[in-house]
């Protein structure tokens, strides 16, 4: 690939649509009708990118449907970029699951916080806007098996699809300025953990007791895109008892 820095116009393959995002990144984008392989193929195509180490590539940032390719414009030619990536594209097997043994981690949330710390999670407000009771929202929230999708912020949150609820859960009109680590929330159809505290503005439902970011670790998070995460609700005496505990696969 050329190092010397070019203007890319946006170019397609069938599985994707690969168009500049600036002058120092590249997206790209499925345009394929299943949802499911989309996700598996932006996230194979991160992966290559990563473990080839092509010269000029600065970070490659996988999500739900795109990925993301940080240049250095001194480097690598968006335009010719451009072209390998869409030719890594049609060598990729879409079919291919993400990982062969996706790891299961099991995550305690406590929904029910003591009278005086009601204030701390929206729960009660997540039910009313469902028409459902709390206990309905924490039965939904952890019967499923959730597929981690993408890694987010802060700190290697992740994503997750969201629990079966009746509609789209809205988001808080005026987002909290910090939100501690350890909180389960969700938000339209995706569910997350916070790794860290940070500000945010999606309704919070629980809290784990486990340590999710651990920044003496490599990786800082335990899990990665295609691992599945599992909540079930805990008392206040298991949640003491595990508070501190390292998040790990069962």
């Amino acid at each position: 690939m050329s190092s010397a820095s070019a203007t890319a116009s946006a170019s397609a393959t069938a599985s994707v649509v690969i168009s500049p995002s600036g002058n120092s990144a590249l997206r790209v984008a499925s345009v394929l009708a299943d949802r499911e392989v989309g996700w598996r193929l932006v996230h194979h195509l991160a992966r290559f990118v990563d473990a080839a180490r092509v010269p000029g590539v600065v970070c490659v940032i996988p999500t739900y449907d795109a990925a993301l390719i940080e240049v250095d414009p001194s480097e690598v030619s968006l335009e010719r970029l451009g072209e390998y990536l869409a030719a890594v594209v049609d060598g990729l097997d879409h079919d291919r699951p993400l990982t062969d043994a996706p790891r299961t981690f099991d995550v305690p949330v406590l929904y029910d916080l003591p009278e005086h710390r009601a204030d701390e999670l929206d729960l009660r407000m997540v039910a009313d806007a469902q028409g459902l009771g709390v206990e309905d929202v924490v039965r939904l929230h952890s019967e499923p098996t959730y597929v981690v999708r993408c890694l987010g912020a802060p700190g290697g949150s992740p994503m997750l699809d969201g629990p079966p609820f009746p509609t789209p859960v809205p988001r808080l009109a005026s987002p909290r300025a910090h939100v501690p680590q350890g909180v389960v929330s969700v938000a339209g159809r995706q569910a997350t953990i916070t790794p860290a505290a940070a500000p945010g503005g999606w309704p919070l439902i629980g809290r784990t007791p486990l340590t999710v970011l651990d920044l003496d670790a490599e990786p800082f998070v335990p899990y990665e895109p295609g691992d599945l995460i599992r909540f079930r609700a805990i008392d206040r005496d298991e949640y003491d008892a595990l508070l501190g505990t390292r998040m790990v696969a069962r």
